[in-house]
This record gives C-alpha cells, sequence and structure tokens, in this order.
C-alpha cells in the first residue's frame, strides 16, 4: 500500500513539473516584443511584449514605457502600419510605467504585428512598436 503511495506521488509530481514545463515552454515560445516610437508628434517609447498565458494573451507595457499624454489614449493592434479599429483594447492605465492589458478571446493576436496607442476620440496614432 505504501508502495502505491509513493509511485501515485512520484506520478503527480512528474506530470505537474511535466506541466509546468511544457506552459512556459509554450509562453516562451508565443512572446513577441518590440519597443514604441512616437506618432504624430507624440513622444512614445519603451518596451512592449504580448505574451500567452494560462489566461490568454497579455499585452505587458515595459517599467520604460513613457508616453507624453493625449486625450483617450487605449492600447490595441495593427499589421504593417496600419491600426485595426477592431483591436481597442482599453483606456491607458497610466502614461509611463509598468501595466498589463488582457486581450479578448474575440481577437486573433497572430494576425497582428504591432501595439498601438491610439486616440480614439481624434482617430490618430499616438505611437507604435512592431512586433518580432
Amino acid at each position: 500500500m505504501q508502495y502505491n503511495r509513493l509511485l501515485l506521488s512520484v506520478i503527480v509530481t512528474l506530470t505537474l513539473t511535466l506541466s509546468a514545463f511544457v506552459s512556459t515552454a509554450i509562453a516562451d515560445s508565443t512572446s513577441r516584443s518590440g519597443s514604441f516610437r512616437g506618432l504624430s508628434n507624440h513622444d512614445t517609447s519603451g518596451s512592449v511584449t504580448v505574451v500567452q498565458t494560462e489566461a490568454g494573451h497579455v499585452i505587458e507595457l515595459g517599467e520604460d514605457f513613457s508616453f507624453d499624454g493625449a486625450p483617450d489614449p487605449k492600447i490595441a493592434l495593427g499589421k504593417d502600419g496600419k491600426y485595426d479599429p477592431g483591436t481597442l483594447i482599453r483606456l491607458l492605465k497610466s502614461n509611463s510605467g509598468a501595466q498589463s492589458y488582457v486581450v479578448p478571446e474575440s481577437i486573433d493576436v497572430s494576425d497582428y504585428n504591432e501595439v498601438y496607442i491610439w486616440c480614439e476620440k481624434y482617430s490618430v496614432g499616438l505611437g507604435v512598436a512592431s512586433l518580432k
């Protein structure tokens, strides 16, 4: 009986370890990052990473993120220099520092290669980062 418990314990430990390893490998293999540059005479800089988590894709702005401010700045996605209005995620939490945004499941992140800071009020890009 004790042998069975030990064997079960080893199997559970190996399963959990393998699961954590696979989750980490998947997250690492699906992360893309870039650096912001300003648009429309705005100063926008800093790093951004899009990562796959158990909760879905997350856009993570780095500690070095900085934006000079504008009305209605939102996080969005685009491809090859074209912002997609269907990808507006939410209002920017802060003009600087680390922050995270969960991408809605309805948006297929693999279709995009840019993260935008977008002013919805005036329909103008404030910053963009190409993802690699």
